[in-house]
């Protein structure tokens, strides 16, 4: 029988203000090129989420306002769903404004948006620039270290707790915070990071292990040679 992919959206049309639905076109690609069953749902405010009903959950970025809306829906109706799904070693890949709701909370001033607790972080709103540029990072996802590119554009900080793991470190650019060398964070099959672009076009080799996670396979390789380019494109942008 043949294994399909089951990917759920979580605020599709409010955070996806990077074009990040990029990212579900590259996994629903890569699925159908091997032969792999690909089926795709969304859920937004007021939904229930059914932990069982995907293998990799995602969440992209948005506007302020739309993140305030989306981190107390997020934490009164899908926080207990989320520890469900990653204590079940589901995938859940959050980008930019969705990673920052992963953590604890997000200080913008003088309010405070909630997020789901998932991993240890919190992100506050510091004075200063936004970090913005084209970024680089290493990172090691149980196959070996490999660089993921991409774009960063946050005004948030972001600061693992102690004893939290980032998703790599920094090669080129800021990271989570300017300051730290370290970008993203990764626990078991939960993954933030702040790099869109969109993240798995310019990274195929980490949709392929978005994948296999996701699924509890190895995967075939591909004929990548065009991926290939678009990803030493990224580097060579980001100055690696």
């Amino acid at each position: 029988m043949t294994a399909t992919l089951r990917v759920c959206s979580l605020y599709p049309e409010l955070m996806n203000i990077y074009a990040d639905r990029g990212n579900i076109a590259v996994l629903r690609a890569r699925c159908e090129w091997r032969g792999l069953g690909f089926e795709h749902s969304g859920v937004t405010v007021g939904d229930a989420l059914d932990p069982d009903s995907a293998d990799l959950f995602y969440i992209g970025g948005g506007q302020d306002r739309d993140q305030a809306l989306v981190a107390r829906d997020m934490a009164d109706t899908k926080r207990d769903a989320l520890h469900a799904a990653a204590a079940r070693d589901a995938v859940v890949l959050a980008v930019c404004g969705g990673y920052q709701l992963l953590g604890h909370s997000y200080v913008m001033g003088d309010e405070e948006l909630p997020g789901v607790g998932l991993v240890d972080l919190r992100t506050v709103r510091e004075p200063g620039e936004r970090l913005i540029g084209n970024c680089a990072i290493e990172a090691d996802l149980g196959s070996g270290p490999r660089v993921i590119a991409g774009f960063e554009n946050h005004g948030g900080r972001t600061y693992l707790g102690a004893g939290e793991r980032p998703l790599g470190r920094v090669l080129k650019g800021h990271g989570n915070n300017g300051g730290d060398g370290l970008e993203g964070v990764h626990r078991g099959t939960v993954i933030g990071t702040y790099l869109h672009g969109p993240l798995l076009p310019k990274n195929v080799w980490l949709a392929d292990r978005l994948i296999e996670l996701a699924l509890g396979v190895e995967l075939d390789p591909l004929d990548d040679r065009m991926e290939e380019a678009a990803h030493a494109s990224a580097l060579r942008a980001a100055g690696v």
